[in-house]
């Protein structure tokens, strides 16, 4: 009779549990939550940071230095990289202005926008760069930010990936905006044709 009792009780005490289940189900076959991973970013390519919802100006860039002397490019975490190429005038020379042809001489600082490091200085080897304008001898963004910048000017030039080196190569990462400071130390005249 003790042994029906403890089996009684034993049955009892299932049959309570399985009517605290929700409409007479099973409280064990009720699935235990997990913690599911967020699904991945739509439309952001692998490797590239999602969007901030904000497309930076040149006012969001900081830099220091006056013309001559090596400068800091400060990139902003808060904004997404420019999509169009941006030449800004930090400091106006007043020297002849470049044009397609002109025999140009730069230092340049240059940052990359993803990394926000230092790649490439003119001003650190302490050698200027010479060039031709409008040759196609240097990325596009040169070509074309450079046209109008005359001699004795300090110029930020923030270069998208298609007028730079696009899907990557001579250090670059692919889709790279480029970050310059860039100082026309010498614009000459136009080559002869």
């Amino acid at each position: 009779m003790r042994t029906f009792a403890k089996i009684t009780v034993a049955v009892a005490g299932v049959l309570a549990l399985a009517a605290c289940g929700d409409k007479g189900q099973d409280v064990a076959a009720q699935p235990t939550p997990t913690k599911t991973p967020a699904p991945p970013s739509v439309g952001v390519p692998a490797g590239q940071a999602p969007s901030k919802g904000k497309e930076c100006t040149a006012e969001d860039i900081k830099t220091t230095g006056k013309f001559g002397e090596v400068p800091t490019i400060t990139i902003p975490d808060s904004c997404d990289p420019p999509k169009k190429l941006l030449a800004v005038d930090l400091t106006k020379g007043d020297g002849p202005a470049a044009k397609a042809g002109s025999q140009l001489e730069m230092n340049y600082s240059l940052v990359t926008w993803s990394d926000k490091k230092k790649l490439d200085s003119s001003f650190d080897r302490g050698e200027t760069f010479k060039l031709v304008l409008g040759q196609g001898r240097v990325i596009k963004g040169w070509d074309q930010g450079l046209v109008g910048i005359k001699q004795g000017t300090r110029q930020l030039l923030v270069i998208p990936p298609d007028l730079g080196y696009g899907q990557g190569g001579q250090g670059i990462q692919p889709n790279e905006t480029l970050v310059f400071v860039v100082d026309a130390v010498k614009v000459g005249d136009p080559t002869a044709p």
